[in-house]
């Protein structure tokens, strides 16, 4: 990109804005994505991870560069998680790979029929979802697993275009924490989804149906807690309660399970 439009260079905040625009598919969308250096914050510190790494993964190259979404352009149900890890998908270059709380979600999609295996190690592994991508508010691993809301913010066309992509086929959302669910919604609202007053709150097993002014279909959202390791190893989210959830979603996006 030349930069020669308003906000059309890679570090620019207006990058994102300018070049969602223009990926008119999903993979365009995505390679856009893995150029965009419109946070300095973020850039700096995903850049790092890479050069200094995990004392485990001395010998690999990190991937050091904003995450895509993983999973068909055709599917019918997203999931929208926080941002990557620094040590997973900022390292493997694919949503949820290599860490632990990826671990858990792969388990339970492959649990119930949603993926072909249950581990995702990096992007060669050869891992298909079945009806169903992963995707983000923010793009890049930040800092203490926390992105501000002014970077949350300049990260949003990114996911307000896949949305739109999606569109055609996409018909329920699991969303993966309150960071997720809040970042969605005003997408969601930008795209003429009509939100319920007072807007649907966040929480573990929450269902909410969307419609669109024009009787355009709907659109239901599912709350789950994170996969983090915290919730995980405290019992907040157990594998079984994701796995109930996912079954959810696929039940309302018209997916087989198991």
């Amino acid at each position: 990109m030349d930069g020669s439009a308003s906000g059309g260079a890679a570090d620019a905040p207006g990058f994102p804005a300018v070049a969602a625009a223009r990926a008119d598919s999903v993979p365009a969308l995505d390679g856009a994505v893995s150029g965009c250096r419109a946070c300095p914050r973020l850039v700096a510190w995903r850049e790092e991870v890479g050069r200094v790494k995990r004392r485990a993964y001395l010998d690999r190259t990190y991937w050091a560069r904003p995450v895509p979404g993983f999973g068909p352009q055709d599917a019918a149900l997203a999931i929208v998680g926080l941002a990557p890890a620094a040590h997973g998908g900022n390292r493997t270059g694919r949503m949820f790979t290599g860490d632990p709380s990826g671990d858990v979600l792969y388990a339970a999609l492959h649990a119930v029929g949603l993926a072909s295996g249950p581990t995702a190690v990096d992007r060669a592994d050869g891992l298909e979802l079945h009806g169903v991508r992963i995707t983000s508010p923010v793009h890049c691993a930040p800092p203490d697993n926390r992105p501000t809301t002014a970077e949350r913010d300049t990260c949003r066309p990114w996911l307000a275009r896949e949305v739109q992509l999606l569109r055609p086929t996409l018909r329920a959302v699991v969303v993966l924490g309150g960071f997720g669910w809040q970042a969605l919604l005003p997408v969601l609202r930008d795209a003429g989804w009509q939100l319920p007053r007072p807007r649907p709150a966040f929480g573990h097993a929450a269902r909410v149906v969307l419609h669109k002014a024009a009787g355009e279909g709907e659109l239901e959202l599912i709350g789950s807690y994170h996969p983090s390791r915290r919730n995980v190893s405290t019992r907040t989210l157990t594998p079984a309660m994701l796995r109930d959830v996912l079954r959810v979603g696929a039940a309302a996006a018209g997916l087989p399970t198991r």
